[in-house]
C-alpha cells in the first residue's frame, strides 16, 4: 500500500527522530516529496509512505501520539484521452516512468499504478491532455 501525507511539526516535536521511528518501529518506506524544516517554528513535510496498510496506521496512531497533525492528501493524475496528442513531452520529465512512449507505435502510455502525483508532467503537457484530481 501507497499513501500520501502531509506531517505538520510544531515548537515541541521538531527536532525529534519521529521519522526515523517510522522506519525502525513499522518498517515504512518512505519517499519525502517536499520538506520545510524551521528551528522552533511550525515544520512539514510531504512524503509518500509504503508499507502493510496495518502498519502504516499504527504508524500514523504514533505521529498523532507525538503531537504530529497529519493530512492525508489523495490525489492522483489523469490523462484526458481526447486532448492527448501523444508528444511525449510528458515522458521526458516523468520521474517514476508512469508514462512512456511504446516503440514502434509511438504512442504515449499512462501506468497510474506508478505515478505519485507530483504533478510535473501536468505543466510539461502542451495541449493539457495530463490533470491532478484531489
Amino acid at each position: 500500500m501507497k499513501k500520501t501525507y502531509v506531517l505538520h511539526f510544531d515548537q515541541s516535536n521538531y527536532d525529534q527522530p519521529i521519522v526515523y521511528r517510522l522506519i525502525k518501529d513499522y518498517n515504512l518506506v518512505f519517499n519525502i516529496l517536499r520538506a520545510v524544516i524551521l528551528p522552533k517554528k511550525e515544520s512539514y513535510l510531504a512524503m509518500e509512505i509504503s508499507g502493510d496498510l496495518a502498519l502504516i496506521e499504527q504508524g500514523l496512531d504514533y505521529l498523532v501520539k507525538q503531537g504530529v497533525k497529519v493530512e492525508s492528501i489523495n490525489k492522483s493524475v489523469k490523462r484526458n484521452e481526447e486532448l492527448c496528442i501523444h508528444c511525449g513531452a510528458c515522458t521526458a520529465i516523468c520521474p517514476t516512468g508512469a508514462l512512456s512512449i511504446e516503440r514502434p507505435s509511438m504512442l504515449v502510455s499512462f501506468h497510474p499504478e506508478n505515478c505519485t502525483a507530483c504533478g510535473l508532467c501536468v505543466t510539461a503537457c502542451p495541449p493539457r491532455a495530463m490533470e491532478v484530481s484531489f
